[in-house]
């Protein structure tokens, strides 16, 4: 009675101790309500009543009287939004169980002025009809229990934040399992006294649990102070770059006081891993830290690294027989599908697919496993979630799993992948940066090859990063445009609409065409969006369908409506009551189901969807939509619920006949496209002016794009410099120290020949020896410099992007330059002095605007001239990824390190099949090369020391006490050290 009066902040009589519990005189307190299940009386509703009830009915002195949940709410809602997520939440949670809920809302205030609104939920222990109390159910206090609460909750307020446009997410996973070093606060609201067996005027010894959370709070703070990285990791579990208001409301919650918040947000603000990215497109300024530039940088190291491998090359005759096969069984793939085949079985170790929805990538990746079986190679299939893994497999006979699946089984040590595998990644869009940047590693260390497959347009991934979209863009791949899955024209260019971003142009032919339906509240348009379902479904039964909405809440309740008008024209058998992890639920034959977690003993994943056969309140009888009977024991497996609606995020990667959409405002580009590209025949669409006003609202809400970003995305060198000179450090000096030291004298000579006997010194020939080189004339025309720049000469709104304009202006004319003079060359003539002096002046304009520019593409260009004549031609996306390549060559020591490694293999393979083929000269040419390798090592000690520690990977197996050029030398019998007596 107490607990109860504290927490609504009312004076109630406690029969048992014979006393008031006065506590109306507490501020804070924004909503009281007792909720009821059905069949509880009604008298319960009275809170002393209730409680009161709970006491006298237990007879046990150590008898548990109740359970309390607390949780925050997001202090972005209003009162009203808060209150209303609260209500629903223990509505769906806790009184759709069985238990008697006493909800009770505080909306106090921190010493700052923050607000900290948070709820309380006492609950009773037994199960109840209108006869009172019965039984108490053992099962709600499983620490399960308190898992799925932590989860539901942690969905439901982050559909309720991006329903409202609220750009905030929470996380119910523990701060240790999402990695991040710091306490979980046992609370966040306002100070809650333990006041059992205190007096009326609440005074006794024990501790105020608000100082508990300080303490938390305190401690956390300090862990940050001491090492601000714990910070930083956290807050990018979920975005890959930041703003100085997220790290404000970071700190605010993991520290005490105003003191101990300038503390952790001056920590952070100095501290090593911050780097700053400069400012977005709504001129705000965003960081990210050094963690999540490695792993972008491990991420594309190893895209790198298998895009230039080819070693799982399928034969044309494979391929032609594997197409001969599909049209034997009706599969004729366009064009564009035949192309996309040819680049997955190129034999190059990586290959993207980017298809818009319905574009038959499945069929396509069936015809190519077959093609990939024949060459030999075992193919294996991936998917983020488990119903887009069954899709996968449905659509192209691939076996697939989830990722996470897949990684827990190379953790143990099974499954690992092999050279002779091909991984197949659907829905990649969808799979954030460090996931794929360890999926690719993995495979890129055992020599497989990975297929990415998805849509960047489609749902954003959950964590941190847009991996798929930047590895497209740098490595370009197969597009499939043309859309198959709708059977009509004019539906097919609908979605190339919205997979385009043209989501008003789309929306506009569905109107045209009486898809589209306005209602005067949303409630209502739910009505008649089920009307209408009902009405399709008596109309053509055999066709399959699906509502679609983007919250669970709404889920639920169009789950129930739509259930009353099967019930109401008898197509449902006779009700069984049951209990399924989501709470009680009525189930009858004949009822849609959709199974909630995977579970490879009944082959169903987390999606997919059925039909109940039979059902009695032990077993559940499911003709699932793939053909198949599943039969299983509620108390084996109970991860299910009604099925006839489902959410949007579920929805990817599915396919039905006609799709009902309700619209609510969190949708945005990415849930609408979706959303109106699962149809084949149809889709209708209906929202309530309650929620948009007019038709220009409708588009644009469902026109904003939420694509997430890439800290890469960003000019990386000028953030870096950026850091190093707050911090004093001259970055060109440093930077060109560090190529003084570590590139060899022959790497920093640019092109042999290239130099004339009239070379005459640059302007900044002293600072590096490459930039006082000769310049030369191109030979083009006016006219085509022109062509050239004048699209150009409109600047740009964003700083970065006209940065991005001058350096691609700068890299293009320079390559021009340089493939000029390597023509010259191989046609046997001489550079003339105009040529030289176009050289050096594209140099130096090259220099301007990317330091070291000009050397890193000369390197890239040494080793493939082509990439000089494909640059000269407008074409850099090649160059500018070798660019890069050089630059990680000659600034990060770890990247030098992998690639010698790796040239260091690829050359001692080489050799060995040479001399097993009898191909001494080219045996001893690649030995050569090794040797040289092997001395290189003796100039460039930092490199040196990083490979002590990968002997083994250089076929090192023993310490013999030598330096490990040496080493190498002496276990390959090279002989660059002949003359020192290595060989004696």
């Amino acid at each position: 009675m107490a607990s109860a009066a504290y927490r609504s902040g009312s004076r109630l009589r406690d029969e048992r101790l014979g006393r008031e519990q006065d506590f109306s005189a507490k501020r804070g307190v924004v909503h009281c309500e007792v909720m009821l299940p059905e069949n509880a009386p009604e008298a319960w509703r009275d809170r002393e009543r209730l409680w009161n009830a709970v006491e006298s009915f237990e007879v046990r002195k150590d008898a548990q009287l109740a359970r309390e949940v607390e949780f925050a709410l997001p202090r972005e809602l209003t009162e009203t939004q808060g209150i209303e997520l609260a209500r629903d939440f223990v509505r769906g949670e806790f009184v759709g169980l069985g238990m008697i809920a006493d909800l009770n809302v505080h909306w106090d205030r921190t010493e700052d002025g923050m607000p900290k609104p948070h709820a309380h939920v006492m609950l009773t222990m037994r199960a109840v009809d209108e006869n009172g109390f019965g039984q108490k159910v053992r099962d709600w206090n499983r620490t399960e229990m308190v898992e799925r609460w932590r989860k539901r909750w942690a969905e439901l307020a982050n559909e309720r934040l991006a329903e409202l446009d609220i750009d905030a997410r929470i996380d119910h996973r523990s701060l240790k399992d999402q990695g991040i070093a710091l306490e979980p606060q046992s609370q966040i609201g306002a100070p809650a006294k333990r006041i059992e067996g205190r007096d009326a005027a609440g005074e006794g010894a024990e501790a105020d649990r608000a100082e508990m959370h300080r303490e938390i709070a305190r401690n956390n703070g300090a862990r940050i102070i001491a090492d601000p990285s714990i910070g930083l990791d956290a807050i990018t579990q979920q975005q890959s770059t930041f703003t100085r208001r997220d790290l404000a409301k970071f700190a605010h919650r993991h520290s005490d006081g105003l003191d101990q918040f300038n503390e952790v947000m001056g920590a952070m603000r100095g501290a090593p891993d911050l780097v700053e990215l400069g400012k977005d497109a709504r001129g705000e300024d965003r960081f990210t830290t050094r963690g999540m530039v490695e792993a972008e940088r491990r991420l594309h190291r190893a895209a790198e690294l298998m895009a230039d491998r080819e070693r799982h090359e399928v034969r044309d005759a494979d391929c032609q027989a594997a197409l001969a096969r599909a049209e034997a069984r009706g599969l004729l793939l366009s064009s564009e599908q035949a192309g996309a085949l040819a680049h997955v079985t190129n034999g190059r170790g990586l290959s993207v697919v980017l298809g818009h929805a319905g574009t038959g990538k499945s069929a396509m990746l069936g015809v190519a496993r077959d093609a990939w079986e024949a060459a030999g190679f075992e193919v294996r299939g991936a998917a983020l979630s488990g119903i887009a893994a069954e899709n996968l497999g449905g659509g192209s006979g691939i076996a697939s799993r989830t990722i996470a699946s897949l990684e827990h089984g190379w953790e143990q040590g099974r499954d690992q992948l092999r050279s002779s595998d091909v991984l197949v990644i659907d829905e990649a869009g969808m799979v954030g940066t460090r996931q794929l940047e360890r999926v690719l590693s993995h495979a890129a260390e055992a020599g497989a090859k990975v297929v990415l497959v998805g849509d960047p347009q489609q749902l954003q991934a959950i964590e941190a990063g847009a991996a798929f979209r930047s590895i497209h863009e740098r490595h370009g791949g197969a597009e499939i445009g043309e859309v198959r899955r709708q059977r009509q024209d004019w539906q097919r260019e609908a979605t190339r609409d919205l997979a385009t971003g043209k989501v008003g142009q789309a929306l506009g032919a569905y109107r045209t065409h009486g898809m589209v339906h306005e209602a005067p509240s949303r409630e209502r348009a739910r009505g008649d969006l089920i009307e209408r379902w009902d009405r399709d479904r008596q109309a053509s039964p055999d066709r399959s369908r699906i509502i679609l909405t983007h919250t669970n809440d709404q889920v639920r309740d169009l789950n129930e409506v739509a259930r009353e008008r099967m019930r109401a024209v008898g197509d449902l058998g006779d009700e069984v009551g049951v209990t399924v992890e989501r709470g009680a639920r009525a189930f009858a034959s004949g009822d849609r189901v959709m199974f909630l977690q995977n579970e490879r003993g009944l082959g169903v994943k987390n999606g997919t969807l059925g039909t109940i056969a039979q059902v009695s309140a032990q077993s559940m009888a499911v003709q699932t939509d793939d053909g198949r009977s599943v039969r299983f024991d509620l108390k084996d497996y109970n991860r299910i619920d009604h099925g006839y609606a489902a959410t949007i995020h579920k929805a990817q990667g599915m396919t039905v006949d006609r799709v009902h959409v309700l619209v609510t405002p969190g949708m945005d580009a990415h849930s609408s496209y979706v959303a109106l590209s699962r149809h084949r025949d149809g889709v209708d669409l209906h929202y309530g002016r309650d929620d948009f006003a007019n038709a220009d609202r409708l588009a644009r809400t469902l026109s904003r794009d939420r694509a997430k970003d890439m800290a890469s995305e960003y000019d990386l060198s000028d953030a870096v410099q950026s850091y190093a000179e707050r911090r004093g450090i001259t970055f060109r000096e440093r930077v060109a120290e560090i190529v003084r030291k570590i590139v060899p004298q022959k790497l920093r000579e640019m092109f042999d020949g290239l130099r004339s006997p009239t070379d005459a010194p640059g302007p900044d020939s002293g600072r590096r020896p490459e930039q006082a080189s000769p310049e030369r004339e191109t030979g083009r025309t006016g006219a085509d410099r022109r062509d050239i720049e004048a699209p150009e000469r409109q600047a740009a709104k964003d700083p970065r992007e006209e940065l991005r304009r001058l350096r691609t202006r700068a890299l293009v004319r320079h390559a021009r330059a340089v493939d000029t003079i390597l023509t010259a060359q191989e046609k046997g003539g001489a550079t003339n002095p105009a040529q030289v002096k176009e050289l050096q002046t594209a140099r130096q304009a090259f220099e301007e605007v990317r330091p070291f520019g000009p050397r890193d593409a000369e390197a890239a260009y040494r080793k493939n001239p082509e990439l000089a004549r494909e640059a000269a031609g407008g074409q850099v996306s090649r160059a500018v990824r070798a660019l890069q390549l050089e630059t990680e060559l000659s600034t990060d020591p770890s990247r030098r390190a992998d690639h010698f490694v790796e040239r260091w293999q690829k050359l001692d393979h080489t050799s060995q099949r040479q001399y097993q083929a009898g191909d001494m000269s080219g045996y001893k040419a690649t030995r050569s090369a090794m040797g040289d390798m092997a001395k290189s090592l003796e100039r460039d000690p930092q490199l040196e020391s990083i490979l002590a520690n990968r002997k083994r990977e250089l076929g090192i197996s023993f310490e013999s006490g030598r330096r490990l050029g040496q080493e190498l030398a002496f276990t390959r019998g090279i002989g660059f050290g002949r003359d020192r007596g290595l060989e004696r």
